[in-house]
């Protein structure tokens, strides 16, 4: 009797122990997504992501979601981002679900974004996202972000001076 209770236990424990593994693995996938993205490394942004995504950040610009390649999603981030001189991006709060080889992810976020300019320095946008994300051979792929805002401060202008800069580069 003793022994069937110790191997349930070991059982439990070893579940438990997968379970915090996959979680761990998940969050640094999505701590890449955004690490990666201020390094201006896009192979290592687009090796977070599934062959089809599912991009919406519709709470912020109004554009309706799509779905996208990972090299797609660099092409259009590379057309901003790099004219700035600097972009910071914090996550954290993550709750996460998993069922079997697929996962559901919640954090908090927020973006700041560095450009020199007379009218203020920083822009910085505050949300949350919404992930999804799919387990293939081992690996955690995300198939879907999603942007929830909530609020923006500072220079709004600078966007549109990172647009021009980039351009340049």
């Amino acid at each position: 009797m003793i022994l069937t209770c110790y191997a349930f236990a070991g059982q439990s424990q070893e579940k438990s122990s997968i379970v915090m593994n996959d979680q761990q693995n998940i969050t640094t996938t999505i701590t890449k997504v955004f690490v990666r993205t201020d390094q201006k490394d896009w192979s290592g942004v687009e090796a977070q992501f599934n062959n089809q995504v599912l991009l919406d950040y519709s709470s912020m610009t109004g554009a309706d979601a799509v779905t996208m390649s990972p090299n797609e999603i660099t092409t259009g981030w590379k057309t901003v981002l790099p004219g700035f001189t600097h972009i910071h991006h914090q996550i954290g709060n993550f709750i996460i679900t998993i069922n079997d080889n697929t996962a559901h992810a919640f954090c908090y976020g927020t973006a700041t974004h560095y450009l020199e300019d007379e009218d203020g320095n920083i822009w910085t946008v505050v949300g949350s996202y919404d992930f999804d994300l799919e387990k293939i051979q081992d690996t955690w792929k995300i198939t879907t972000m999603k942007f929830n805002y909530k609020y923006q401060n500072g220079n709004t202008k600078l966007i549109q001076k990172a647009i021009e800069n980039a351009k340049n580069k």
